[in-house]
């Protein structure tokens, strides 16, 4: 039987927050991936350059068996939207795992998920955990296996999350699998990809580059 696995898309979500953990996931053959949203259609990132398509909406899966939840600047509204808030409510309790990538952990603070637990998010947004009742942490992935909730911090850590959730679900030999098939071996060029690493030149480069996409 098939692992239903839904993907929320949103006008500016950040493409790598989706497609990582789905390049992961799509590689075992038990996991089924259904990109869900508002309604059926084309949605864009929150650059507007890609444009991936929505299959089906919420309702039409009000019991996923996995819920990952990106991030992106549209997170924000979708803090305050009922229908999604209710949703994410009601699935999460059939759901094997909900987990989030990046501001998608937001989204699971405000719906009340993440009450009184620790949980990470892009560094920039640390602090809205904060004011939605977790506890914020640096950690690259967060679990909390027995409330059947996993959090990854920015953008490329759900990559990271997908294959530890491939371990959890499955095996080891599964994951490693699966980080072999897509060729996940990072060497990057330069190791500034957190702000411990980052020097303050870098970091003020990352909030100019932001406020244009604002």
């Amino acid at each position: 039987m098939s692992i239903r696995t839904v993907i929320p898309l949103f006008p500016q979500f950040t493409a790598l927050d989706a497609i990582g953990p789905y390049e992961v996931l799509q590689r075992i053959p038990d996991i089924d991936i259904t990109f869900i949203g508002h309604e059926r259609g084309v949605v864009r990132s929150d650059n507007g350059m890609l444009g991936i398509e929505i299959d089906s909406t919420f309702e039409d899966y009000p019991r996923p068996d996995l819920i990952v939840f990106p991030g992106g600047h549209g997170t924000r509204s979708l803090m305050t939207d009922k229908r999604i808030i209710d949703w994410v409510r009601s699935a999460h309790q059939s759901t094997i795992f909900t987990t989030s990538v990046c501001t998608g952990s937001l989204v699971l603070a405000a719906a009340g998920l993440l009450d009184g637990l620790t949980a990470t998010t892009h560094w920039g947004a640390l602090d809205v955990l904060t004011a939605h009742g977790a506890t914020p942490t640096a950690t690259r992935v967060v679990e909390h296996l027995e409330e059947r909730l996993i959090t990854a911090a920015g953008v490329s850590s759900g990559i990271d999350m997908a294959l530890r959730l491939v371990e959890v679900m499955f095996d080891r030999v599964a994951a490693e699998a699966a980080q072999l098939m897509i060729e996940y071996d990072p060497n990057p060029p330069f190791d500034a990809g957190s702000v411990a690493k980052a020097g303050k030149d870098v970091v003020a480069r990352v909030i100019e580059y932001a406020q244009h996409r604002v």
